[in-house]
């Protein structure tokens, strides 16, 4: 037989066979020592026949080595114990005991005394003999023992218990020809062999190179561990376990607190504490949420920020079957809190560490979800330098920027518009009754306080509702207004008077012109008046502008100046979506002062008519586009690019003839070529290629073909924005949600929300009648009801339930035309005596009332 040598770069495949000639010296090893179990055992090599004589661990390691050389007879159902049993004191009294160690917290154990510690067969052991006995008095011991040390805890279920063993250090140590001849081993048993236990990273390049990410617990063996344990009746140890946690949390918040920084040797192993504690599959439940969980969150949120990012890191590569399930038990203690807290204007939620511990810990696992995700890459990040640079911001504004950014996200290295798909749901984090119940004012006055740093849910926004995140946006902006009129009003006083609005004079038939120069006027004079309030007074026409006028002017822009006849944008035609059109002839500044009044829109909280891909909001936060975004930018590319990616055939360039030439047509309808790289029409996509071709498409499609165009209307956006929270609050998604409203179109919501005055009330005729009619009409006609009401036809963010309507009574039954008050979201209804009538007054009004019938 040609001898193969197992050790040595040149054969590929050594290290896995080596791993499981490893693995079978191991039961060699343990059968020695332990023996098969079998009582009628003829097996001269196995201790259960008698006919081993007492070993020490030494030499049961090198006849270990000789007995796999000569293939000697291996009994069924050896398997090596994972545990060094040499460290283990004989007697059953010390099943949850080892030899004395260093201590790792001063305050868990007594030093000189034996360090209580768990794995996987010892639990077993424990709960067998429990059973056996029919009493858990050992079980309930060794749980207190080892759960309310975090030294024991963080001894327990180690992955290098294995290697703590002399077998271990001497198969290390070993040289090739002491392995003796190879044995003849298949394919599926080094596989088994090699990676029996192995339930992460199977498809690492380099297994025996530890991960920065890496953990010593081994954490598929605390899973069976604790599903083995809940097999039992709770009752027999759960309380005991509960105060066990309950002291572990305590004693780990108050070394913590007290000691501030901790060494990294520590670190890690409270790190491996809370891998393990936060592996029980009950937290959500009974005493485990009133107690034990709200304490481990308290203890967990004190951990140092490096050590959170660790914890993140391990999360996401050892730890994703558990994410969901953690993120629910976290839900449930916050909801629970939040429901039975007795909360005032002096004692808010923002002050219960019994909420905001469980969401500094949520935090953790928000980033962990975005890890175990679809992460874009860093070459997709906007040049934010070369961004400011252009912008001119001053230092002020790029300090404000870098305040914004989380502390734990840039440890990480990551923010939320890298995960183009988490692993867990990002609405998932939302918490209802927790932003229902946060009063957002004082919130955002914890978010700017200084000292004392207060909690503010606005640094944790993903925990908020979008509705809710959109109210401290609101305080922001109104702030912002308040100080420049207060500065305009000063500035009078000393004899330089300047406006306190930001007003707007135009003509309806000259809307566009009027518009963009007077913004343009202001925009190069003083950018600063453009955080002032908008005031828009329509040419020839009364009315005073207490929010409805704005309305309406912001829908006739985007009206007129999206309309692809307009030049400036394109519709594409499978998704009726709007897009820069990279051959328009308008000017900078044009798509600068569009990204003005996309910016003022939000700034003043109106919702407008805008049909963008998502693409375009993640490139508003920073962010390039890339080939996934296709699929919303234009889904029939997509699908063709996607099979040229997936086609696996060698005679690629004969089945799709594609070169790196590209075309696409100019706003005549001529059709233009590009070449993604240098004589492109003489490189065909290959299999080496084409994902090389399918990155430089996208990127022409959505970045460079429209540069220029989209950094203008980027510069002009951020003019209104830059200062704002918004990065800080919203994802792209939610940013779409801001600037077009809800989706969510339920006139049944409106009607629950809806107040009556001037002797109306729910049960009226008219009222009544009223609903009859608005239910009954037509979508398109429902939108024309509410923009004659509101000024907008669109649905502000959490639906129609947060748009409150007053229908108020307006004289008796009349042939007059109902009329609205825009401002307040008033609709001035005549009691009409039949349903007929106030079906054709209001269709009326609300068919005809444009420029008019609307106060």
């Amino acid at each position: 037989m040609k001898r193969e040598i197992w050790v040595g770069a040149e054969s590929p495949g050594s290290d896995m066979k080596r791993a499981a000639a490893k693995k079978l010296i191991e039961r060699y090893f343990y059968q020695l020592t332990d023996g098969c179990g079998n009582p009628q055992c003829d097996n001269q090599h196995c201790a259960s026949s008698g006919k081993v004589t007492n070993l020490t661990p030494n030499q049961a390691a090198a006849q270990a080595i000789q007995l796999f050389s000569q293939e000697a007879r291996l009994c069924d159902g050896t398997q090596p114990n994972k545990v060094a049993r040499t460290t283990i004191e004989p007697g059953p009294a010390s099943l949850a005991k080892s030899l004395p160690v260093k201590s790792v917290n001063p305050t868990c154990s007594v030093e000189g005394k034996p360090v209580p510690y768990l794995t996987e067969p010892k639990l077993l052991d424990i709960i067998q003999q429990c059973k056996s006995e029919e009493s858990y008095s050992l079980l309930i011991r060794t749980l207190g023992e080892v759960f309310s040390s975090a030294e024991a805890l963080s001894r327990s279920f180690q992955k290098s218990a294995e290697n703590d063993s002399p077998l271990a250090a001497l198969l290390d140590r070993a040289p090739v020809d002491l392995l003796g001849p190879p044995r003849d081993l298949s394919k599926e048993a080094v596989r088994s062999l090699q990676g029996e236990d192995k339930e992460e990273d199977s498809s690492d390049p380099s297994p025996t190179v530890p991960h920065p990410d890496d953990t010593s617990v081994d954490l598929p063996a605390v899973r069976r561990a604790f599903t083995a344990l809940w097999s039992l009746p709770g009752e027999a140890f759960e309380s005991a376990l509960v105060h066990a946690l309950v002291t572990l949390a305590d004693n780990i918040e108050l070394d913590l607190r007290v000691f501030g920084i901790v060494p990294s040797d520590s670190t890690d192993s409270l790190l491996n504490v809370f891998l393990i504690v936060f592996e029980i599959p009950v937290l959500g439940s009974s005493e485990y949420l009133e107690l034990a969980l709200h304490m481990l969150c308290k203890a967990a949120s004190c951990l140092p920020l490096t050590a959170q990012a660790k914890l993140a890191r391990v999360w996401a590569r050892h730890s994703k079957p558990r994410l969901q399930a953690l993120l629910q038990a976290l839900q449930q203690l916050i909801t629970v809190k939040v429901i039975g807290g007795s909360f005032t204007r002096d004692y808010c939620v923002q002050d219960a560490d019994t909420i905001t511990a469980p969401t500094k810990v949520m935090k953790i696992l928000y980033y962990a979800s975005m890890l175990a995700g679809e992460l874009d890459g860093p070459e997709l990040r906007r040049d934010e330098e070369g961004d400011a640079g252009e912008l001119e911001k001053t230092s002020t504004q790029r300090t404000s920027t870098q305040a914004l950014q989380d502390p734990l996200a840039v440890e990480l290295k990551i923010c939320s518009l890298d995960a183009r798909k988490p692993f867990v749901p990002f609405n998932d984090f939302y918490n209802e009754p927790l932003s229902d119940a946060i009063e957002m004012d004082k919130d955002f006055a914890y978010y700017k306080s200084e000292q004392p740093k207060k909690f503010s849910f606005m640094n944790y926004a993903f925990i908020l509702t979008p509705a809710t995140k959109t109210l401290g946006l609101y305080y922001d902006n109104r702030i912002r207004m308040y100080s420049e009129r207060r500065m305009s009003f000063l500035q009078t006083v000393v004899g330089q008077p300047t406006n306190p609005y930001l007003r707007l004079k135009v003509r309806r038939d000259h809307l566009i012109d009027d518009a963009l120069v007077e913004l343009e006027m202001v925009a190069m004079e003083n950018p600063t008046d453009l955080k002032k309030q908008l005031v828009v007074e329509f040419e020839g026409e009364q009315g005073v502008d207490e929010g409805g006028v704005s309305k309406e002017f912001f829908q006739l822009v985007v009206e007129e100046i999206f309309n692809p006849d307009y030049g400036m944008f394109t519709l594409q035609d499978d998704t009726q979506t709007t897009w820069f059109n990279p051959t328009s002839f308008e000017s900078d500044a044009q798509f600068t002062l569009i990204g003005v009044v996309l910016g003022l829109a939000i700034y003043n909280n109106v919702i407008l008519d805008v049909r963008f891909p998502m693409v375009v909001y993640r490139k508003l936060l920073g962010r390039k586009g890339a080939f996934a975004d296709l699929e919303d930018w234009s889904p029939t590319l997509y699908r063709s690019l996607k099979e040229l990616l997936d086609y696996t055939g060698e005679d690629m360039a004969d089945t799709f003839m594609q070169t790196f030439r590209v075309g696409y047509k100019d706003v005549f309808g001529y059709e233009l070529f590009h070449e993604l790289r240098e004589d492109g029409d003489q490189i065909y996509v290959m299999q080496s290629n084409k994902r090389e071709f399918v990155d430089l498409y996208a990127d022409f499609l959505l970045n460079r073909s429209v540069e220029r165009q989209f950094k203008a209307f980027r510069r002009g956006f951020q003019m209104v924005t830059d200062e704002s929270p918004l990065a800080l609050l919203f994802r792209p998604e939610e940013v779409e949600q801001l600037v077009c409203g809800s989706k969510n179109f339920d006139f049944a919501e409106l009607e629950a929300a809806t107040e009556y005055e001037g002797g109306y009330t729910v049960d009226s005729e008219a009222v009544r009648n009223f609903w009859r009619v608005a239910h009954a009409l037509p979508p398109e006609s429902q939108r024309r009801l509410l923009q004659f009401t509101t000024g907008s036809d669109r649905v502000p963010v959490g639906g129609l339930s947060r748009l409150k309507m007053v229908i108020a009574r307006h004289g008796p039954d009349s042939d007059r035309l109902p009329i609205a008050h825009t401002c307040f979201n008033v609709l001035l209804l005549p009691d009409y005596g039949t349903i007929e009538k106030l079906q054709d007054r209001l269709l009326k009004a609300i068919n005809y009332s444009k420029g008019f019938g609307m106060l």
